[in-house]
């Protein structure tokens, strides 16, 4: 694929964002950009700073004075904080309840994306979050709206969190979620919204390469 393109994913907390998107980005020899790994990273630095997470403003400085890092190795995407491996510890239960909060702040959000697009500049690149197609790269060629049922994504993130081996309450998960889609859907600044342009996948009944074949037959189309 020799045409520059970028790629946004966008949906609900739990729809397969992250995983379709690397499948995406390795099928198709794109760079994978984790923009939520950035902000549970950022989330990861405050809590352990005890930083007051509805305080925007001291969570932009502390941001302006760490550099978060994606280094694609054959494993994965590895997420540093300053020269800490935070991969594992960014997805603790604590991150995730606390990063749409994080996350929430325009301050916060506009340094964020100014360091995403900076990444994508050079095209060839894969995007999931909340609001890449809106906000981050509202020019990507390719935008795609992935959802899917609160059962559904509540358990697939109880299976992801049992095969981990980290103890997990499934009606929990399902209450967590849907806080998550609330406080996300709601935000003033670059709430979760499904762009104009952007096709929907209703990933409830449909496995993870399945969702990723859909996807990567979309940018064919887009590149001939």
């Amino acid at each position: 694929m020799n045409k520059k393109m970028n790629i946004a994913i966008d949906g609900p907390a739990g729809a397969g964002k992250s995983t379709v998107a690397k499948l995406v980005a390795e099928q198709l020899s794109f760079l994978y950009i984790d923009t939520g790994a950035m902000y549970r990273a950022l989330t990861y630095a405050a809590l352990r700073d005890e930083i007051e997470l509805n305080d925007g403003p001291s969570l932009f400085k502390l941001l302006s004075q760490i550099d978060i890092s994606l280094k694609h190795e054959k494993s994965g995407v590895r997420v540093f904080l300053n020269e800490e491996d935070v991969t594992d510890v960014i997805r603790t239960k604590e991150v995730t309840s606390n990063v749409s909060l994080v996350s929430s702040h325009e301050l916060v959000r506009v340094e964020m994306v100014e360091r995403q697009r900076k990444l994508a500049e050079g095209g060839h690149a894969v995007l999931d979050g909340r609001d890449i197609g809106t906000f981050v790269l509202p020019d990507a060629k390719l935008k795609v709206f992935l959802t899917a049922s609160v059962e559904e994504r509540a358990r697939r993130r109880f299976e992801e969190q049992q095969a981990k081996g980290i103890d997990s309450d499934f009606e929990q998960l399902k209450l967590d979620i849907a806080r998550r889609d609330e406080l996300d859907s709601t935000r003033e600044f670059a709430p979760l919204k499904m762009a104009n342009d952007a096709i929907e996948i209703d990933s409830t009944t449909l496995s993870i390469p399945e969702v990723a074949e859909l996807i990567i037959e979309l940018a064919k189309e887009r590149t001939t």
